[in-house]
């Protein structure tokens, strides 16, 4: 796999994610950069961005501290880092199924700080791609 870095910040927290090759990862490179405006639910900030993409065969409901999903029905990027309120447990659980197409690099839990409102900006990390 040929992976991408992208810097996600949001006010004055910064953090780098790696983001694979999926149709879903390679549709919001070519989109980069994007800005939004956060939206929490429990332990997940999303927001809409210009991207419109199907949900893809390997989506799901049930994720990992860290992962970066596409939510189809609201053209939304996803950051999961603790339980939402879909959860069973301590992980993160989307509404509906997300495309998968990244991981931060670091704590994510960072993002425990985010409230709605907080601009958020999604671009190319430097250094070769």
């Amino acid at each position: 796999m040929n992976a991408k870095d992208i810097k996600i910040s949001v006010g004055d927290i910064t953090v780098i994610a790696e983001i694979g090759e999926s149709l879903t990862a390679r549709k919001i490179w070519d989109a980069l950069p994007v800005d939004g405006t956060a939206n929490r639910w429990g332990d997940e900030i999303y927001f809409a961005i210009p991207v419109k993409i199907e949900e893809e065969p390997n989506a799901q409901e049930d994720v990992q501290v860290g992962d970066l999903g596409y939510w189809p029905p609201g053209s939304a990027f996803c950051i999961f880092f603790g339980p939402t309120p879909a959860s069973t447990d301590e992980h993160p659980r989307a509404a509906s199924p997300v495309n998968i197409f990244g991981h931060i690099k670091n704590d994510a839990r960072v993002f425990q700080t985010v409230q709605s409102g907080s601009a958020v900006r999604v671009e190319r990390s430097g250094g070769p791609q």
